[in-house]
């Protein structure tokens, strides 16, 4: 697998893993060796005691048609539609730089950068994590949560760890994906252009 293939693919998996709550846990429980939670037994049914007669079923009202369920997978890929569609950011990964200047890939970098913050800014609100200023001081209290806050450098002891701030983290706030178009291929992220 290519580097630009893996980089997509590690693009889609973070998607997956921030949106899919169940997965994230069966990847956290993987990545730290520990086993997978056994399904409790079911509980014993008491003894039928005599039976009563059943009542008279009503009729069902009728039932609004459920909205059809995505696969997991397809939030994401609508999202990397998005991404290539208003900062063409599919392209920019295929695309081999070795052969381009600097200052072209520079340019090319800038174009992505801005259609693909507009087009996050306008379905993701992200909040920073740490509300300090980087290169700042800051304590990590006891009890802090893992997901919020890596510890890197020399780390050891027991918590309040005393650091300095290097990344301030994100958060996300709001999440307005947009809705696949039925009948389209969400594989499909961006069509084949071809003009007439």
């Amino acid at each position: 697998m290519s580097f630009a293939a893996r980089l997509v693919f590690a693009w889609v998996c973070y998607f997956k893993v921030l949106f899919d709550g169940a997965l994230a846990a069966r990847l956290e429980r993987a990545m730290s060796g520990a086993e997978e939670p056994k399904a409790l037994p079911e509980p014993a049914k008491k003894p039928e005691l005599e039976k009563k007669p059943e009542p008279e079923k009503k009729p069902e009202p009728e039932k609004k048609p459920e909205k059809k369920a995505h696969p997991p997978e397809t939030s994401a890929l609508e999202l990397l539609a998005l991404l290539q569609r208003e900062g063409r950011f599919v392209d920019f990964l295929e695309q081999d730089v070795t052969t381009f200047s600097d200052e072209d890939i520079g340019a090319a970098a800038r174009v992505v950068h801005d259609g693909c913050k507009k087009a996050l800014s306008g379905h993701i609100a992200f909040t920073p994590v740490r509300s300090e200023d980087e290169e700042a001081k800051v304590e990590v209290p006891e009890g802090y949560e893992p997901s919020e806050v890596k510890l890197t450098g020399n780390v050891s002891g027991a918590p309040p760890f005393k650091g300095t701030l290097r990344h301030k983290g994100w958060r996300v706030t709001e999440c307005k994906l947009p809705e696949p178009i039925a009948g389209r291929d969400p594989r499909v992220v961006a069509p084949a252009e071809v003009e007439l």
